[in-house]
């Protein structure tokens, strides 16, 4: 059991910059593939960022790609998403969500924990 509590949204402007952060509960965080999603308003749940168990291996989004960083640090138990170059599009709900370990993942379904989400809302 993996429990995920995300924090560090907030209100930015256009071209701002925010960092994510995912405390995850329990002693086995290195064994799980870690991931964020987005979600806006009227819009299905989507994929932004994953990174493997080691940390060595990122993948994006392609709307993302070049302005978010992916990167996790096990000896904290936690995952972070740095956000440059934000763009109002970029505004929904952030979740983070923890894989067991079954590869990296771009479904929402793939993922067996999630956290309760926070909100980054970017002001043109």
């Amino acid at each position: 059991q993996v429990q995920l509590v995300e924090s560090g949204g907030g209100l930015v402007q256009d071209g701002g910059s925010l960092r994510l952060s995912c405390a995850a509960s329990g002693r086995t965080f290195s064994r799980y593939v870690m991931g964020w999603f987005r979600q806006a308003p009227g819009q299905q749940r989507e994929f932004v960022a994953a990174i493997s168990l080691s940390g060595f291996i990122e993948y994006y989004a392609d709307s993302v790609k070049g302005r978010f960083t992916i990167s996790r640090d096990n000896a904290k138990n936690t995952v972070y998403l740095q956000m440059n170059s934000l763009k109002p599009e970029d505004t929904a709900v952030y979740y983070c969500a923890a894989e067991a370990d079954r590869g990296i993942a771009t479904m929402a379904s793939n993922y067996d924990y999630w956290g309760q989400g926070t909100q980054v809302t970017v002001s043109s």
